[in-house]
């Protein structure tokens, strides 16, 4: 299954909007791979297994089931995360891409790419739309702390 879309960041004709800089939303992102606890509704801890020039490796725990994965990162322009297939998780990548379309304006656009078929062996396609309306609320979830950190000064 492939889903992606965009979440905006910043509209100069929005001032709904609290604007965040892009260094700001890099940094949560970092964040957001650091410490996935602040981000993960039930997640138990985060270990990191090892690090190296733009890349982390973790170990995520949920109770019993874990989930290891590689996040990359591409510094000021993307983060990608890169999960394994397991019994307990269907793997794939997610890639969290900034993007400043016009002056002012800064969106961050999520891409999944998973092992989970779209539609089940009857053609019923209703498992994928939960898993991606899912996706898009932990997405808006993302964005939102994201937002709260900065307020608070820890984000520059």
């Amino acid at each position: 299954m492939r889903f992606e879309h965009l979440v905006e960041i910043n509209d100069p004709g929005n001032p709904a909007l609290d604007p965040l800089t892009t260094e700001q939303l890099w940094q949560g992102l970092v964040l957001r791979a650091e410490s996935p606890e602040l981000f993960i509704l039930g997640l138990d801890r985060a270990e990191v297994l090892g690090r190296g020039d733009g890349w982390i490796d973790r170990v995520l725990h949920f109770g019993e089931a874990t989930v290891r994965d590689r996040v990359v990162f591409d510094p000021q322009r993307a983060v990608r995360y890169e999960t394994a297939a397991t019994d307990e998780h269907a793997g794939g990548t997610l890639s969290i891409i900034i993007e400043t379309p016009t002056a002012g304006a800064l969106l961050v656009r999520f891409i999944y790419e998973t092992t989970m078929p779209s539609v089940d062996p009857t053609g019923d396609d209703r498992y994928a739309e939960i898993v991606k309306s899912a996706y898009h609320e932990a997405d808006l979830d993302t964005v939102r702390k994201i937002r709260e950190i900065a307020r608070s000064g820890r984000l520059g």
